[in-house]
C-alpha cells in the first residue's frame, strides 16, 4: 500500500477541509508522521546532507515510519504522536543486525529534524 506525503501539510488539510485542532483529529498521527519526515527531508535537502529515505514493511505487517541510509549507518525510526515504548521490531532486528533504531516522538523530534547525524 502506498503512503503519500504532503511538502506542505497546510495543502493537505485544504485539499480535505479540514483544520482541526491536533486534539480535535482523527488523523493526527498520521499528519505527525507526515510532518516529521517531510522536516527531516528539508533539512537533509537545505544542509546538502546526502541520504537515501525509504518506508520499510514485511509481508506479515511489521513496518518503520522511516529508513534512512548513509554511508555509515542504515537507522529506522518509528515516529509516534502518543508516548510509546521504544521497542526495535524484531524483524527489523533480524534482518539488519547493524542498523541503528529509534524512536520520534513529541519529546525528541527537534533534534531529529534539525540535528545533522540524528
Amino acid at each position: 500500500m502506498d503512503k503519500i506525503f504532503f511538502w506542505d501539510l497546510g495543502i493537505r488539510n485544504a485539499i480535505i477541509d479540514n483544520f482541526k485542532f491536533p486534539d480535535q483529529l482523527d488523523d493526527v498521527g498520521k499528519l505527525w508522521e507526515n510532518f516529521i519526515i517531510s522536516e527531516r527531508l528539508k533539512f537533509l535537502s537545505n544542509n546538502q546532507e546526502r541520504r537515501r529515505s525509504f518506508f520499510w514493511r514485511t509481508y506479515t505487517g511489521a513496518e518503520l515510519d522511516y529508513v534512512e541510509e548513509s554511508t555509515e549507518q542504515l537507522s529506522g525510526y518509528e515516529i509516534k504522536w502518543s508516548k510509546a515504548r521504544n521497542k526495535v521490531p524484531p524483524s527489523w532486528q533480524s534482518a539488519y543486525p547493524d542498523a541503528a533504531f529509534s524512536l520520534v516522538n513529541r519529546e525528541n523530534y527537534f533534534d531529529f529534524i534539525s540535528v545533522p547525524g540524528k
